[in-house]
């Protein structure tokens, strides 16, 4: 039972029914690992958004990420894709120490990513979106190759199983999960092989999210591929996943194979998660009634990257 002691020295207050404090996975890592992080840390001002963050992931493994609004897990994805820097901690790819200057220094070393806001310019194409910083280009003068990009777009978004019918159009005239699968199709259609994913399921229907579930099968059994993904439905985690980390008040508190723990394990921590915000609620509304809420761990994400950074 926690106890917590009243500002005027008096009788403590104590919370009814005290909840474990979240435990954080210290690092591991395994032999053919292709991106290993160790204690990342970051604060925004005076909210911490990553306290201690620890994971690692093995060539051709899918990772799920699951957490609550806020937790942190964008955080981490921004970092890893060389959005942001973090605060400590250190990062390895394929063995050798990664710290990334950019996104674009990101991406040549094999490290990919799809935004949560997709990252995608309105006013341009389809096939604009699919190339952008990315473009074919002619030489000596540099002329754009749209015959060449339009090509490939349209077989990059075949392979994934979209429907867009055309492909000259601006992606502002497209429904959300269409845009979702161009921001997917760009990112598998690069030269990666780390690929991270914000909630690529977000604004799509069954049917198109059911076609990026077998994308990402299909990559899982190819091989060559190794995907750190963001998911809220836990269904979702066990079919696509091999192994699921789950970030808790800035710490990994859980990383298991998915055949080792189950959807009512994740619920029940994401359960004793709300129970100790509560507790700690009713204990400082005991000891002085006037205490400021912290801030919560989403106000510290920072601004989305530029659609040119993606």
């Amino acid at each position: 039972m926690c106890t917590w002691a009243g500002l005027d020295g008096g009788t403590p207050a104590v919370a009814s029914s005290a909840t474990p404090e979240p435990t954080a996975v210290g690092p591991v890592s395994a032999p053919d690992d292709v991106l290993r992080v160790e204690h990342i840390a970051k604060r925004f001002g005076p909210v911490t958004a990553l306290r201690d963050i620890s994971l690692h992931l093995k060539k051709g493994e899918v990772l799920g990420l699951l957490g609550d609004n806020g937790a942190g897990k964008s955080t981490l994805i921004k970092i890893i894709s060389g959005f942001q820097k973090q605060d400590s901690g250190k990062m390895w790819v394929r063995g050798r120490p990664y710290e990334p200057r950019s996104v674009d220094d990101a991406r040549s070393k094999g490290i990919d990513t799809v935004y949560q806001d997709l990252a995608l310019i309105d006013e341009l194409s389809v096939y604009h979106n699919l190339f952008l910083r990315r473009e074919r280009v002619m030489k000596p003068i540099p002329l754009l190759k749209n015959g060449e990009m339009k090509r490939e777009a349209r077989t990059a978004l075949d392979e994934i199983g979209i429907n867009i019918p055309r492909i000259d159009v601006a992606v502002a005239r497209l429904s959300g999960g269409q845009r979702q699968a161009i921001a997917v199709a760009r990112t598998v259609n690069s030269d990666a092989d780390i690929i991270l994913l914000d909630e690529p399921l977000a604004a799509m229907g069954v049917k198109e999210g059911a076609q990026i579930l077998d994308l990402i099968a299909r990559l899982k059994e190819e091989g060559n591929v190794s995907i750190i993904v963001i998911l809220h439905n836990y269904v979702q985690v066990f079919e696509a996943c091999d192994r699921v980390s789950l970030i808790q008040d800035g710490l990994i508190t859980l990383d298991k194979p998915t055949s080792e723990t189950s959807v009512d394990e994740l619920t029940q921590l994401v359960v004793n998660e709300y129970r100790r915000a509560r507790e700690e609620d009713r204990a400082a509304n005991a000891n002085g009634g006037g205490a400021s809420p912290p801030l919560p761990a989403s106000s510290a994400e920072p601004p989305r990257g530029p659609a040119g950074e993606s």
